[in-house]
């Protein structure tokens, strides 16, 4: 990784007066790849990247699913694909809008990303254990068009004064189609897989036209939507497996394992989006349970395997695990949320023949910014605990939070990104993408960490208030704005508190209204009737008052250290 110095550039008036500063002082420490940049596409679609070779692959397995044991082949994809994108099109989805996926992970899940794609549309995903409210709150906001589901989803779906074949009332026609059999109301996934592929309309697609929108919290705040384009992920995916020595080098006779959730960022883009590109087969496992994931890593001799935290706590400590052969394994990458190196080291107890090493990323990132290169062709050695080096194609540097200037190495500050590969901005948040990616393009994380003198990444800190539960995100400001709203509760403040098998779980701190005799399980149950489950509070503290600035934010490190001090 290299160290270059740059120059500011001249800004025209009105993006200075309208996004985020620069963080630049008059030279910048800008870190790169060790790896050589390569040449990325940029004149084709998301789904055209990725079965770019698809007449060199199409006899070998694409999907397995786990749960039927049903295998499809390359071309038996690209063919469903075609017809989804057909069917989507003959309910009026065009180029533009959007559709929702609600699904846990299934074959019908990449029909349909892919088949968005095939049409210029853009898929939202979300996660179905999502309540009632929260689902809504992101079809109103993506304005989606349809939602993809399963048939045990459909209630939360329906209006709840007029349950019967009714949905919600939301000013516009949606249709609900379900990957099962139908409950009343909805249609069956045939109308889009049974469709005849020739009816795809063929349409023109700009490298930066949106094909993802996943949500995320980002540094702060509430749930956004993410512009991801065709651009974004190409550039993402190319990072990682493309060139002469990939950075994660999947290959062609691997089987990746997919039990993260594909709703989320990080298996999307690593176990099937970068799988496609590649050739490998995709074992896709619904749900996780601890004896059907060793079996069917077993016995489909799974080789690669992206994974976080907990599971790799799972792995390494279940003693259940001794019983299977996991011989296979070949390749663990750790995501989402940071992973300490005892841990690591009691995997690789488990797991000698593997080689182990972290990721780092954001929705917003496009997500991938620092990959182990002991994943590489030819791999190059890190230490215990780091989440690699920066992606190729990309700049890194570390801000000073104080001062705004870039920092050297082995100096601590906010990391920030640059490249093809980051999001277009926020859905309707001109405010919020200006909060995050600067005049100059650089995108602001929100983790404080650094880089040493091997060139290792290390993540120490956030900035932004997210808790990571397991990897997902639990945004401090949902949770206090469903507190505030309890007639019982005058004020309050959400943080998080370690946790071995989380990571990390939400603790509430709150002040009771004046007379008010309202018990912490009661307040655990407000939240936990409103929320998904990994949103839910695992302790109430009450106090007086919540700690703030003059300018009223919330000291969330005094509320910390008061935690760790009970």
């Amino acid at each position: 990784m290299a160290s270059v110095k740059t120059q500011n550039p001249e800004l025209p008036s009105d993006l200075v007066s309208t996004q985020k500063q620069s963080t630049s002082d008059q030279t910048d420490h800008i870190f790169v790849s060790k790896l050589p940049p390569i040449t990325i596409p940029n004149n084709i679609p998301l789904h055209s990247f990725c079965f770019q070779n698809l007449s060199q692959k199409s006899d070998r397995t694409c999907l397995l699913v786990g749960n039927t044991g049903r295998r499809y082949t390359y071309a038996e994809v690209y063919q469903t694909c075609r017809r989804t994108a057909a069917g989507l099109s003959n309910l009026g989805v065009k180029k533009g809008d959007v559709i929702m996926l609600l699904l846990q992970n299934c074959a019908e899940f990449a029909f349909c990303f892919m088949g968005a794609s095939m049409i210029g549309a853009v898929t939202t995903t979300a996660n179905p254990f999502l309540t009632r409210a929260e689902i809504f709150k992101q079809f109103n906001a993506s304005k989606s068009k349809l939602i993809v589901t399963q048939g045990q989803y459909v209630d939360k779906l329906r209006d709840p004064v007029d349950a019967g074949s009714n949905f919600l009332k939301l000013g516009r026609d949606f249709s609900v189609i379900t990957v099962d059999e139908p409950p009343e109301g909805c249609l069956p996934f045939s109308v889009l897989s049974e469709a005849d592929e020739n009816d795809a309309p063929e349409v023109e697609i700009d490298p930066d036209d949106a094909v993802a929108l996943p949500f995320s919290s980002g540094t702060t705040g509430l749930p956004k939507g993410v512009i991801l384009t065709h651009k974004s992920l190409i550039t993402s995916v190319a990072q990682q497996v493309d060139g002469e020595n990939p950075n994660w080098h999947v290959k062609e006779d691997d089987v990746v394992l997919c039990v993260l959730p594909l709703f989320h960022i990080f298996a999307l883009n690593a176990a099937l989006l970068c799988s496609l590109r590649v050739g490998a087969g995709i074992l896709l496992v619904q749900k996780f349970e601890m004896g059907l994931l060793l079996e069917l890593i077993q016995s489909h001799r799974v080789s690669v395997a992206a994974v976080v935290p907990p599971l790799v706590l799972a792995l390494a400590k279940n003693p259940v695990v001794d019983k299977y052969d996991l011989t296979s394994i070949r390749l663990v990458q750790s995501g989402a949320a940071p992973l300490g190196t005892e841990l690591e080291e009691a995997l690789l107890r488990r797991l000698p023949q593997a080689v182990f090493g972290q990721g780092y990323g954001m929705t917003e990132a496009g997500p991938v910014l620092c990959l182990s290169p002991l994943f590489a062709k030819q791999p190059f050695p890190t230490k215990s605990g780091s989440c690699g080096n920066v992606v190729r194609n990309a700049e890194l540097k570390v801000v000073s939070p104080e001062t705004g200037h870039s920092l050297p190495r082995n100096q601590p500050g906010e990391l920030c990104i640059r490249g093809s590969q980051i999001m277009k901005g926020y859905l309707n948040d001109p405010e919020a993408t200006a909060r995050t990616i600067d005049v100059d393009g650089w995108l602001h994380t929100g983790d404080i960490g650094y880089i040493d003198e091997d060139d290792d990444v290390f993540i120490i800190d956030r900035l932004k208030e997210l808790i990571k539960f397991k990897g997902f995100q639990v945004p401090p400001a949902e949770l206090e704005s469903l507190l505030l709203s309890h007639p019982n509760i005058a004020d309050a403040a959400v943080v998080p508190q370690n946790d071995e098998a989380a990571g990390e779980v939400p603790v509430a701190f709150v002040v009771a209204s004046s007379g008010s005799e309202i018990s912490g399980e009661e307040v655990k149950e407000f939240v936990a009737k409103q929320v998904v489950f990994y949103k839910r509070l695992h302790k109430v503290h009450f106090v007086n008052a919540i700690p703030k600035s003059p300018a009223g934010k919330i000291l969330r490190r005094e509320l910390r250290a008061k935690l760790n001090a009970l």
